[in-house]
């Protein structure tokens, strides 16, 4: 009988550093668990943000683009009031390029005749 009591006694001491490590091993899972849902609240939040952030960068692009097409709009209106080539086999690329190209030929002749006038004067 003593001999079973023993026994008993040792099974109940065993049962009972079973218990207490099972219940370590749930209270650390109770606090990785907590802090796994700490890090989802704060992921949360950080998401969220990104996603305003995005949605602002979103309306300035789209803001951007309507200034740009706006731009375009008037640039054009600008281009097609500017006069065009004498001649009429030109696209309007090519004609924008000429009048470019005569600017810079009568800049470079006000640029000779200057010169010229400055050493007559000398």
């Amino acid at each position: 009988m003593l001999n079973e009591l023993e026994s008993l006694s040792g099974n109940i001491g065993r049962l009972i550093q079973i218990s207490e490590r099972h219940n370590q091993a749930r209270q650390a899972l109770q606090d990785q668990l907590e802090q796994l849902r700490a890090d989802y609240s704060n992921v949360q939040a950080e998401l969220a943000q990104v996603r305003e952030e995005r949605d602002t960068l979103q309306s300035e692009r789209d803001s951007l683009s309507a200034k740009i097409d706006d731009a375009q709009v008037r640039l054009n209106a600008i281009l097609e009031k500017l006069p065009r080539a004498k001649s009429g086999q030109h696209d309007e690329a090519d004609n924008q390029l000429d009048l470019l190209e005569a600017d810079s030929r009568e800049a470079h002749e006000a640029e000779l005749h200057g010169e010229h006038h400055q050493g007559e004067k000398a």
